[in-house]
């Protein structure tokens, strides 16, 4: 199901007057595919709409068992409300597939009124994301007089994000930095320390090099050995194991998000679009058999057993934390017959279970530093005692034994064997990948300088772990961002609508956060439906004035004649060019073959000039390269590489 486009309201032609377009009430259609012909009901749909209406007719309950969470709730109300269904119905919500879940689940079936709340969220998300996608992206379109903008609630922002990181790699002047090193000897091995500041002009460094160049000995002033707890890490929630699966495997975002759907569905993983890292203490009286499963995992088995003797870190269990759903966890099937991919994703779910549940990992550091006349230099070192979840990963036997430092002494007098100069350049932060945008987008608010603004986004986000994967696909799909290798890097056309808008609120990452906030606040029935809609279609309101009232300076394309009347009269439009003179008639349509021509493309033929080869498909699918040129009818012609022409 699907909210209707402006077209089925009634609106044929979409003037400026007519912004914004606020539906009250909305229409739902069935799921639009493009045809010849236009948008049209995907008859599959159509087809599953007619069973679902039979067998309601014919159905004494109704029981949900759509995804225990906001969209699909949405997904199961929307289907309902189309068919004109609106008897009370039960709600199967559960966190996992297996048969066991499955059985509580419908021992324990709850009254659909209990989700109300859940399904207002929804959908209020559904229908502020088309008010502002569907005006802001009008109103931009009419204001440049091009047709393929597309703005929206959460992709604007995001691509804004991309694109200023972007901007500022490109444009950074990296600036030299100078450090000194004091080459020394402890206990039979050369030791290398660095200078506790860093020098920024040659000159600065000129002047502590005299003091030290000269120096045969150094004298320790500062001895600190401490032992360090470092935590183990929480369970997964969606976004952290879309980083790492990323970081480690170069999965994306949606690749990621599909394979753990998959393993959900096959009973092997718990719901996976959860954005907790947390369980309940019910669910902890579960890991211990869950643990005990991995000791059949070719790579967990040794650490699987050992934790099975030892007491469970509690550190991610916590009820006050829990969400609609817990951390992603392993079920009680273990699997036998995965995918490589599907392998891969079920055992970094599983190997964090073990961290997550391990003992903290305890090492020992030294930090030491010597004046050498004058000028501190220093040096530090580090080793892990007690590995704890840091031994996941690692083999019995090697848990970093490797030793620290030679014991130094306060006092101590060092040889200098040498001093050496280091120049370094400052780096800028690098281009975003999909691990480091998710990681942005969850904790956008973070970035802000504003206080307030910070404080109001301190438990939102951009987007939600169920949204982010298909913000970022999109982005890509409307051709505003590419992948290159891992890093996300915007196209032109992503950076000629930055530009546009990146003053504007439709840019705003501070007030798409706060959104994501209140729609959480609809789910807990804090905040009214009604009030949240009331600030979507005011933002909308402001929004819409603001596009409409850009003043867009394109270069115009070089005037060229009319290939068919020979006057000056060609005007190139969005989708056409055209000749102003009405008794002439010449079209050039932009689009030909599937592909769209660009301004240069489009000169060439109005000249009577061929095109470069160009690559197309066909609708078969099949790839071929082509040149293009105006025959004598003023139509396209096509000579493809084997000099063939076609018309």
């Amino acid at each position: 199901m699907a909210l209707a486009l402006p077209q089925d309201y009634g609106i044929v032609h979409v003037e400026k007057e007519m912004l914004p377009i606020i539906p009250d009430p909305f229409k739902l259609v069935v799921r639009q595919i493009k045809t010849e012909d236009g948008y049209k009901a995907d008859p599959t749909a159509l087809k599953q709409l007619e069973v679902i209406r039979k067998l309601l007719g014919q159905a004494d309950q109704v029981i949900s068992c759509t995804d225990a969470g906001r969209e699909g709730e949405l997904i199961m109300r929307y289907v309902l409300e189309y068919l004109g269904y609106h008897k009370e119905t039960k709600r199967l919500w559960i966190s996992s597939m297996t048969e066991k879940s499955i059985r509580e689940g419908f021992d324990s079936l709850k009254s659909s009124k209990e989700f109300d709340n859940l399904y207002r969220a929804a959908k209020a998300r559904r229908e502020s994301d088309w008010v502002v996608g569907m005006n802001a992206s009008l109103s931009l379109s009419m204001a440049a007089g091009k047709s393929n903008y597309s703005l929206g609630r959460v992709q604007t922002p995001a691509l804004g994000m991309i694109c200023r990181r972007y901007l500022d790699n490109r444009d950074f002047i990296a600036k030299p930095y100078y450090l000194l090193q004091l080459r020394t000897t402890k206990a039979g091995k050369e030791l290398v320390l660095t200078c506790t500041g860093k020098y920024d002009t040659p000159e600065k460094l000129d002047v502590d090099r005299k003091k030290v160049y000269e120096e045969t000995t150094a004298k320790v002033v500062q001895v600190e050995k401490k032992e360090v707890p470092e935590e183990a890490p929480l369970l997964y929630d969606l976004t952290a194991l879309q980083r790492s699966a990323n970081t480690k495997l170069g999965l994306t975002a949606e690749q990621t998000l599909n394979i753990a759907q998959k393993l959900y569905e096959g009973g092997y993983i718990s719901y996976p679009r959860t954005g907790c890292s947390y369980i309940t203490e019910d669910i902890f009286e579960q890991v211990p058999s869950l643990i005990g499963l991995l000791k059949q995992h070719p790579r967990f088995t040794w650490h699987a057993e050992n934790l099975c003797n030892q007491p469970l870190n509690r550190h991610c269990v916590d009820d006050s934390k829990m969400t609609d759903h817990h951390a992603l966890i392993i079920t009680e099937n273990y699997p036998q017959r995965l995918s490589l991919d599907e392998q891969n994703i079920y055992s970094m779910i599983a190997g964090r279970m073990l961290e997550a549940f391990s003992g903290k990992c305890l090492k020992e550091t030294v930090s030491v530093q010597a004046d050498c006349n004058g000028v501190l230099f220093g040096i530090k070192g580090s080793q892990i005692k007690v590995p704890g979840w840091r031994g996941i990963y690692n083999e019995p036997s090697e848990k970093e034994e490797g030793s620290l430092l030679p014991e130094f002494q306060e006092d101590e007098i060092l040889p200098v064997l040498g001093i050496d100069t280091l120049v370094k350049k400052t780096k800028p932060q690098p281009i975003f990948t999909e691990a480091s945008l998710l990681a942005a987008m969850e904790g956008c608010g973070r970035t802000l300088d504003d206080e307030k603004e910070k404080e109001a986004m301190e438990d939102s986000g951009l987007g939600t772990p169920a949204t982010r994967a298909g913000i970022i696909e999109l982005l890509i799909a409307r051709h505003y961002v590419e992948r290159n290798g891992r890093s996300l890097i915007p196209t032109p056309k992503g950076l000629e609508v930055y530009d546009i808008v990146k003053e504007k609120m439709i840019a705003n990452v501070s007030m798409t956060g706060g959104w994501e906030c209140a729609l959480h606040e609809i789910e807990t029935g804090k905040v009214s439906t009604e009030t949240f809609t009331q600030s979507i279609n005011s933002y909308t309101q402001q929004i819409t004035s603001e596009l409409l009232a850009l003043k867009l300076n394109h270069p115009d394309l070089p005037h060229c004649n009319c290939p068919k009347c020979g006057a000056e009269t060609i005007i190139v439009f969005n989708k056409v060019a055209k000749c102003s003179d009405p008794n002439c008639g010449f079209l050039l349509f932009r689009t030909f073959n599937g592909r769209e021509l660009t301004d240069n493309q489009m000169l060439l033929l109005l000249s009577g000039k061929r095109t470069g080869y160009l690559k197309f498909t066909s609708k078969k699918g099949k790839k071929y390269e082509a040149s293009l040129e105006l025959d004598d009818n003023y139509r396209i012609e096509m000579t493809f590489k084997d000099n063939k022409p076609k018309k």
